[in-house]
C-alpha cells in the first residue's frame, strides 16, 4: 500500500514537471514571448537595478558598509572552519590546568602524612576468654603551620581512645610524620588536643619546614575553585579538585557534636582528615575533616574553616588545651509542647548545677528555666552556649530565669571549663 502511495507521489511530481514542459513547447510564438518578457524579464532586471542602487547607497555610508563587511567576514570564516574540519571550536582548559598545577605546587610541601599506633585490648574473645593486647595503626594528614615543626591536624587522628563492649583502644602510643618527598619518618609529640572542635597540634623536631599560607575563609564564595590535599589510603601527596559547594553548613557528626563547616565536592577519602582544602592560590581555607557516606551519596565532603582554628591552635600550643568560659549547669531544652505539659515556660530547664561553678555562685537553682542571656531570648542549650562563648573567662554574663512563675535576673561570673 505504501509503495503504491509513493508511486502515486512520484507520478504526481512527474506530472507537474511534464505540464511545465508542455507549456514551454506551446510558447513558441510572438505573443507568448512578449508576455514572458513583460511578466518575468522586465521585473527581474528592475529588481537588479533596484538592489544595485540600495547596496551602492549603503556602501556610501561608512557605518553600514563596515557592518555589512564584518558580518560577511564572520559568517564566511565560521562556515569555512566548520565545513573544513567538521569540529566546533572548544574553550581551552589550559587556564584551569595552570591553576591546579600552581595550587598543588604551592601547598604540597606543607602537607604531611601522619601514622598513629594504638594499643588495643580485646576484652572478650569469641571463646569467652580475655586475649592479649595488640597494636593497631591509623593514618591521616596534617598541615605544617610553622617552620620549626608545629603541625595542625584533626583530634580524631591522634586522640582516638575509646572503648566498646568487646575491645578498648588506648590513646596514641606513637605518632610519626612523613614529609613531602621525604621517606624519613619523624617521631612527633602531641602538643594539645581539643575534642570539641576536632583539632590537635603535634610537633616534630625539625627546622626549615615549608609553612602553609592561610586565606581568609570568611570570604570564600560558593562555586570557587577548591583542592583537597592529603594522604588518602596512604597515597601520599594526593590532590583532588572541585568547588566550594556551600559555606556555613551545620553538620552533626555520629557522636552528636555540631560543627559549622565548608562543604566541597572535591573527593575526600579516609586518610584525608587533617589535610588542607585550598583555594586557587594554594592558600588553606579549611581542614578536611568529614565526609558523608552511603548509597546515592557522591561528592559531599566537609572542612573546618581555617579562620575558626587560629585561636584554638594558639591555645593548644600555649596551654595544651583550650580554655573556655564555663557556666556549670546541665540543662534541657523546653519547647512549647514540653513546657505546656509540665506547666513551665519555653526556655532551658536547669536539671542540675555543678559544685563551686559560676551557676551555683550566682544563685541559680535546679528547676529554674533560663529564658534570656545578655538580653537575648534563648530556648536551647546551643543558643546559651553560643552567647557564652562570646565571652572570656572572668567576664560577667546576665541571665533571666523563670522560677515558680516569677522572673528573676541574675549575674554570673564565668569560670574556666574543667
Amino acid at each position: 500500500m505504501e509503495e503504491n502511495e509513493k508511486k502515486e507521489e512520484k507520478n504526481q511530481t512527474f506530472k507537474t514537471v511534464s505540464n511545465y514542459n508542455n507549456y514551454e513547447k506551446k510558447s513558441n510564438n510572438s505573443k507568448h514571448t512578449i508576455g514572458f518578457g513583460k511578466s518575468i524579464v522586465l521585473p527581474f532586471f528592475s529588481g537588479i537595478v533596484g538592489c544595485t542602487l540600495v547596496i551602492g547607497t549603503c556602501f556610501g555610508i561608512p557605518s553600514i558598509k563596515q557592518k555589512i563587511l564584518n558580518t560577511s567576514n564572520i559568517s564566511t570564516t565560521n562556515n569555512s572552519n566548520t565545513l573544513n574540519t567538521g569540529i566546533v571550536p572548544q574553550s581551552s582548559l589550559s587556564n584551569y590546568s595552570d591553576t591546579s598545577v600552581y595550587a598543588a605546587n604551592k601547598i604540597l610541601p606543607s602537607i604531611v602524612g601522619i601514622k598513629v599506633e594504638y594499643s588495643v585490648n580485646s576484652l572478650i574473645s569469641m571463646f569467652g576468654m580475655q586475649s592479649q593486647n595488640s597494636t593497631a595503626t591509623a593514618s591521616g594528614s596534617g598541615i605544617i603551620i610553622s617552620d620549626d615543626g608545629y603541625i595542625l591536624t584533626n583530634n580524631h587522628i591522634v586522640n582516638t581512645n575509646s572503648s566498646e563492649s568487646y575491645y578498648e583502644v588506648s590513646e596514641a602510643t606513637k605518632v610519626t610524620v612523613t614529609l613531602f618527598n621525604d621517606e624519613t619518618e619523624y617521631e612527633a609529640k602531641i602538643i594539645g588536643t581539643d575534642e570539641q572542635t576536632d583539632l590537635a597540634v603535634i610537633k616534630i623536631e625539625k627546622n626549615g619546614l615549608s609553612k602553609a599560607e592561610f586565606a581568609d575563609s570568611d570570604n570564600i564564595k560558593v562555586g570557587e575553585f577548591a583542592m583537597a590535599v592529603g594522604n588518602p589510603l596512604n597515597m601520599q601527596s594526593s590532590i583532588t579538585c572541585g568547588v566550594i559547594s556551600a559555606v556555613n553548613r551545620e553538620i552533626t557528626d555520629s557522636d552528636g557534636k555540631k560543627f559549622t563547616l565548608i562543604q566541597t565536592d572535591a573527593a575526600i577519602n579516609s586518610g584525608n582528615s587533617g589535610g588542607a582544602l585550598v583555594n586557587s592560590e594554594g592558600k588553606v581555607v579549611g581542614i578536611n575533616t568529614l565526609k558523608l557516606y552511603g548509597t546515592g551519596i557522591e561528592g559531599m565532603g566537609f572542612a573546618i574553616p581555617i579562620n575558626s582554628t587560629t585561636d584554638i591552635t594558639s591555645q593548644l600550643i600555649q596551654y595544651s588545651k583550650v580554655k573556655r568560659p564555663y557556666i556549670g549547669i546541665s540543662g534541657m531544652d523546653l519547647n512549647e509542647k514540653t513546657a505546656k505539659a509540665n506547666k513551665l515556660v519555653v526556655g532551658i530547664y536547669v536539671k542540675s548545677i555543678d559544685d563551686f561553678s559560676a551557676a551555683e555562685k550566682c544563685g541559680l537553682k535546679p528547676g529554674d528555666v533560663i529564658i534570656e542571656a545578655d538580653g537575648t531570648k534563648v530556648s536551647k542549650m546551643d543558643e546559651l552556649n553560643k552567647i557564652k562563648n562570646t565571652h572570656q573567662i572572668g567576664d560577667e554574663m546576665k541571665i533571666k530565669v523563670n522560677r515558680n512563675g516569677q522572673e528573676k535576673e541574675l549575674t554570673l561570673t564565668l569560670g574556666e571549663q574543667p
